[in-house]
């Protein structure tokens, strides 16, 4: 089902596309616009009687993934608070709602997490967040797709935040999980760029800013992304933070700025150009200097945000030996 990566201009896309209508028992002819209609459709599942057992949920204030697995409709529970990959996916989320609302709201801990699989990895995650400001404590909700690597486009990983919201004490709506790629600009799509070179910075100040020290340190989620691209190119081989520096960022962006060019760092959709520096033990693989591209992309709606990772040279040597 193509929910979120549908991007039927790409023939990659569409050979994926007919392979696994062909290995579903779908006609080859079937658009993927149908199989995304199918899909939705089975995995909803949108019966009379199904409808009513889902909004008997939701009257209760439970969500479908969140708080009921899909299957047995059962309570998801969990006994660990602390888990760095899920975490990361909800720290995620959060950023989300962060930058479209204005909050600064920070994780705390988790509370449960439900999974979804298909081509890719549905992840709902419950977890607990606080508000420096007021110093309150509460549940907060996001739903994130761990989309499988496309090397052919240059992309090593996809996070995508398709739900980020404060958990709702009465009721719940439901989550818009359908990605409006045509909403993203085609300067964002496709293939991921490569990394700029010196004339190009200089020749196309008014699309790239470079971002000030100080700002490194007050925009905290810089070193998520960061954070992301490490994951990435450990290919999920982390089971917790390794010490990590961020050195240089680099923001290339179409969205122009109203008064000061570190406006950029709110654009919408923009290219982050990342180099750090992983400070752990010399003898593990990952230490030294590294380099990430970050393509980040949003649709408008609300909780929606894509981050693309390009994937690394070393990823791509290993995957030829």
């Amino acid at each position: 089902m193509y929910r979120f990566r549908r991007l039927e201009g790409f023939g990659y896309l569409q050979g994926m596309a007919e392979k696994e209508s062909s290995e579903l028992g779908i006609t080859k002819a079937s658009s993927v616009q149908e199989r995304i209609k199918n899909n939705r459709k089975r995995k909803l599942e949108t019966s009379e009687n199904q409808q009513r057992r889902w909004g008997s949920l939701r009257s209760c204030g439970l969500a479908l993934g969140f708080d009921v697995d899909w299957c047995s409709y059962e309570e998801i529970q969990s006994t660990w608070q602390y888990n760095y990959e899920i975490a990361l996916f909800a720290r995620i989320g959060l950023h989300c709602h962060n930058f479209q609302k204005g909050t600064n709201y920070k994780f705390k801990r988790l509370e449960k997490c439900g999974t979804h699989s298909t081509r890719y990895e549905d992840y709902y995650i419950t977890f607990e967040a606080t508000d420096p400001t007021s110093g309150s404590v509460f549940s907060f909700q996001t739903m994130l797709s761990n989309d499988y690597q496309y090397l052919t486009w240059g992309i090593g990983l996809t996070l995508a935040s398709l739900a980020a919201r404060i958990k709702a004490t009465h009721g719940t709506e439901s989550v818009d999980e359908v990605w409006d790629m045509a909403a993203i600009d085609d300067s964002y799509k496709g293939p991921m760029p490569k990394w700029f070179s010196d004339e190009a910075l200089v020749r196309d100040d008014k699309k790239f800013y470079v971002v000030q020290e100080s700002e490194l340190h007050e925009n905290d989620w810089l070193q998520l992304l960061m954070e992301v691209a490490f994951y990435s190119k450990t290919e999920s081989g982390v089971s917790a933070c390794k010490p990590l520096e961020i050195k240089k960022v680099v923001v290339e962006t179409l969205e122009e700025y109203t008064t000061e060019a570190r406006e950029k760092l709110k654009a919408d959709n923009a290219i982050f150009y990342i180099s750090y520096k992983c400070i752990a033990d010399p003898s593990t693989p990952w230490a030294g200097e590294h380099d990430a591209i970050i393509r980040k992309t949003m649709d408008g709606k609300p909780g929606h945000m894509s981050l693309e990772v390009a994937v690394t040279k070393e990823q791509i040597e290993d995957r030829e030996t």
